[in-house]
């Protein structure tokens, strides 16, 4: 090969790998033609070499068929090509000038519904075929739905086989009607409706002249334009940990794939669940060092801090943080031969890590013919509804229509380790009741004709804050959190204090002590603490809190630029012996189950912004600590 004649070589080989890549899947009912229009699409986009075309040609005469089965390209499995339908997911790779493309061929048979929906997990794009000569079938609507679930915005609806219905305007126009007004019940904003023949090529690679009245792109033409770069969430970082890497004592990396949003060198990170802040110190990959990462980039992340990370942790921005529950709503696409069991166990799947829960909730069943919700006891294979899940331990994610990456989870049976379920997380609290997708409408909050600047002037407060003491039974915080309002009040500074006993004789006298009303417990007074602080006031909130988790939740809800986080690490012994209200004693008894410091754990802070000991200082010298952290003196 001549220098030049390599050179164009290289070049054309650097520009394929340059190009944008296009995952695209093909869905339908039966025999509705998605293998022989990919086929078609490899065959006339000049995609298949030499030796395959011959082994097809051998395949399709073995076969007695009349002419070339472009179908056999993707029913690779001998069950597929024996019995004409696809079963398993084909996966295909082509390329054109403008762009790259990976297809996966998902099969059209109701029993592997569930192997249409991992062929669509990763796609950009949908191919719905429709046999023109039966219109829209159940399967059709199905499989839309289920892109549509999968948060898939861009669509082709194919009616194919046009040749045998004459190639009839007629025919195209009422099955584009009816799926359209199938399709406005969810949300795809991009759909596009395409007479075809896939067995003779029209509108595949080039406009057919059989269909003058089509005045739309060929498939092949709209597939390289169709823009996708505003579908990548490049906003929202998150990072799950897949990996500790700690090669030598001198490097500590952690490893796993940007799943979406941008990081660069330098930026402030904090860790999910534990709710500790570092900073990037350097961006490693397979060729060296760089400056920043994006979505989809598999990295190595090394900090500034030696903290206490693990697989599974998520590592995000401390001012864009996912949600961090134990509890949260999805849709599930049932993929088991055993029905859902709601109370049952499974293993719960989401990122890199795998946890314990439950389904504690079936709200409803989706009919895929009408989208209309259905009352239902449990979810056979293939069918999909929507369900309230109880996880063991807090997970962090995002709603599945912003981040598909986060939002995302499956379902494991313990027992057999099959996959169960695919589930989107949807946000119960912007959930439309008024879609049988249930597609997000957001909650506006109501703003007030009363400004922040103008409350705070009546209150006195510089920086409505909250200031969250935390710390054993005994430690002193109610003590001094009543002195901290005094004090703060003298000063002309509008504060109310949240002290547990209270809260609980009102606001949360339905709660027990269990880990889960803990959980709740705090989100109440959390959600409380912040409408006190957007009101104007300081709030001085004194719980045991005992969890890292729910005071991690509580600087989220109420905002980490308004959380003061007090430690009030006031020894076990000290606590104890003064036993004011005679619980320790009680506990020791085994009068009161699950009491902290005795019988449950408490989880202490490993970087408030103030720690105090009450067994050391005075209230007053406790009291001015806290003062000092507040801007000088003053909230």
């Amino acid at each position: 090969m001549d220098a030049n004649r390599f050179q164009d070589v290289e070049a054309l080989l650097q520009a394929n790998r340059e190009a944008e890549l296009l995952r695209f899947t093909t869905a339908g009912s039966v025999d509705d033609g998605k293998s022989t229009l990919i086929g078609r699409l490899l065959s006339d986009s000049k995609s298949i070499y030499d030796d395959q075309l011959a082994a097809l040609n051998r395949d399709s005469r073995r076969l007695n068929r009349d002419t070339v089965d472009l179908a056999l390209l993707t029913d690779g499995l001998k069950a597929e090509r024996e019995q004409g339908i696809t079963i398993d997911v084909a996966y295909r790779y082509f390329s054109t000038p403008r762009r790259r493309f990976i297809i996966a061929d998902t099969p059209g048979h109701v029993q592997y519904t569930r192997n249409m929906a991992t062929g669509a997990s990763t796609a950009h794009l949908a191919i719905i075929l429709i046999d023109a000569r039966h219109g829209v079938l159940t399967q059709s609507r199905r499989h839309g739905f289920i892109a549509s679930l999968l948060g898939i915005r861009h669509l082709v609806v194919c009616v194919n086989k046009m040749d045998l219905v004459g190639f009839r305007q007629e025919v195209f126009e009422q099955i584009r009607n009816d799926y359209a007004a199938f399709s406005a019940k969810f949300q795809i904003p991009d759909i596009l409706y395409l007479p075809v023949s896939a067995l003779h090529g029209d509108n595949v690679v080039t406009r057919s002249d059989r269909m003058p009245w089509y005045e739309g792109p060929p498939l092949l033409a709209h597939l390289e334009r169709v823009e996708i770069g505003g579908d990548r969430n490049l906003i929202d970082f998150r990072f799950p940990v897949q990996l500790v890497n700690r090669p030598t004592p001198d490097f500590r990396g952690f490893c796993g794939q940007v799943a979406s949003g941008v990081v660069r060198v330098g930026d402030e990170l904090l860790v999910r669940a534990s709710g500790k802040r570092t900073r990037v110190q350097s961006i490693v990959t397979f060729t060296g060092e760089q400056p920043a990462a994006a979505e989809g980039q598999s990295v190595t992340l090394c900090l500034e801090d030696e903290i206490d990370i693990s697989r599974g942790d998520l590592l995000c921005p401390p001012h864009n943080m996912p949600q961090f529950t134990r509890e949260a709503e999805a849709m599930l696409v049932w993929m088991s031969e055993t029905p859902l069991r709601p109370g049952a166990a499974y293993l719960i799947r989401h990122t890199t890590r795998t946890l314990r829960g439950t389904v504690s909730t079936l709200r409803y069943r989706v009919d895929p013919d009408t989208l209309h919700r259905q009352p239902a006891e449990t979810l056979e294979l293939n069918e999909i509804g929507r369900v309230a899940l109880e996880c063991f331990q807090p997970i962090a994610w995002d709603p599945y229509a912003a981040n598909r990456a986060t939002g995302a989870l499956i379902l494991i049976d313990p027992q057999t380790n099959a996959t169960a379920a695919a589930g989107m997380l949807i946000d119960r609290l912007v959930q439309s009741e008024s879609r049988a997708l249930g597609a997000a409408r957001p909650l506006r909050r109501e703003t007030s004709l009363v400004s922040l600047a103008e409350r705070t002037r009546l209150t006195g407060a510089r920086r409505p804050v909250t200031v969250w003491l935390t710390g054993l039974s005994g430690s002193g915080k109610t003590t001094v959190a009543k002195a901290l309002e005094r004090r703060l009040f003298d000063d002309g500074v509008l504060a109310i204090l949240l002290d547990g006993d209270n809260i609980r004789h009102g606001l949360n006298r339905d709660l027990d002590f269990t880990e889960r009303d803990r959980a709740e417990n705090i989100r109440r007074i959390a959600e409380v603490s912040a409408l006190f602080n957007e009101a104007g006031l300081v709030v001085v909130a004194a719980f045991i809190s005992p969890y890292a988790a729910d005071r991690a939740m509580a600087r989220e809800i109420i905002g980490p630029a308004r959380f003061i986080e007090v430690f009030v690490d006031t020894p076990l012994s000290v606590c104890e012996a003064r036993d004011v209200k005679g619980l320790y004693r009680r506990a020791r008894a085994g009068e009161i189950p699950s009491f902290t410091g005795v019988s449950a754990p408490y989880e202490a802070p490993e970087h408030p912004d103030v720690r105090i000991d009450t067994s050391a200082l005075t209230v007053e010298t406790a009291v001015a600590e806290i003062l000092g952290r507040l801007d000088g003196g003053h909230a």
